[in-house]
């Protein structure tokens, strides 16, 4: 197994890690719940097309992950910077509400997840010139 595509994989889990940490560790500040409770979650109403979204955007990192070792290498390069930049414009264009929270937690989740998101692109695109 090609050392990158492992890096690559690890590096999807870790993004992963962070998007389920994020609302776990968000019951924590003071009115989300009264909120969930009310069927909204960061001024968004809760329906189901919202959870449909919301489900994609969890499901797709870890099979990332799996398909990172599986692929073949030029479909698996491209696959991999391709939604490597496209969560990572997800994650900049979630930063007003990371700031907003002024909680190291959101901050330090999103900073790794960018990280990830960043190293998964590179490693990915550093890979083509060793193959």
């Amino acid at each position: 197994m090609e050392d990158w595509k492992i890096k690559v994989a690890v590096l999807w889990l870790v993004f992963e890690c962070g998007a389920i940490l994020t609302p776990i560790l968000e019951l924590s500040e003071p009115g989300v719940i009264e909120n969930l409770i009310a069927g909204e979650i960061g001024g968004m109403q809760i329906t189901p097309e919202f959870i449909l979204v919301l489900a994609i955007i969890l499901i797709v990192p870890p099979f990332m992950a799996f398909l990172s070792l599986a692929l073949k290498d030029s479909i698996n390069r491209w696959a991999n910077i391709i939604l490597g930049i496209v969560f990572a414009v997800l994650r900049l264009i979630m930063l007003s509400d990371f700031l907003a929270k002024l909680s190291p937690w959101a901050i330090l989740i999103w900073v790794s997840q960018v990280a990830a998101n960043a190293l998964i692109v590179w490693y990915a695109w550093k890979s083509k010139q060793k193959g």
